[in-house]
């Protein structure tokens, strides 16, 4: 929200509003991919290198076949990730990630490491707001 108040104070008068919301959009769009559960630990367990379907559900656990199934063709369609399948019987099939896709490790592990650090204090700011809810219901 600040962000698009600032780059509005600052665009230049030639340039329409929509265009501001058409970015928004666009940005939404790519974090609800990249900020997706299951993308993530996609690409977390990718992060290590190569894996087949089955060892990848092992690592993640939890992730339903459909859900993975889903998750790895929306990666794929996003150029994310790339799928190869070798003509052997039975099929081999591996997913990796792309160079694109090796670029939102470091973006991943920040964020993963900013939610550990700050855990703890929204764990807290959550008991402290529900406990007002609560006291605010009781009158």
């Amino acid at each position: 929200m600040e962000t698009t108040m600032l780059r509005a104070a600052t665009k230049p008068a030639s340039e329409p509003e929509d265009h501001d919301h058409a970015e928004c959009r666009a940005a939404g769009q790519v974090l609800d991919r990249i900020g997706d559960k299951w993308t993530v630990m996609a690409v977390g367990t990718l992060s290590k290198g190569p894996m087949r379907f089955n060892a990848m559900m092992r690592v993640i656990g939890g992730v339903s076949h459909r859900m993975l199934t889903l998750t790895l063709r929306a990666l794929e369609r996003d150029g994310l990730v790339k799928r190869t399948a070798y003509p052997t019987i039975p099929p081999k099939v591996e997913y990796e990630l792309t160079e694109l896709g090796r670029s939102l490790i470091g973006p991943l592990k920040t964020l993963a490491n900013w939610a550990q650090r700050n855990r703890p204090a929204m764990e807290a700011a959550r008991a402290r707001f529900d406990g007002d809810k609560d006291r605010e219901n009781q009158t």
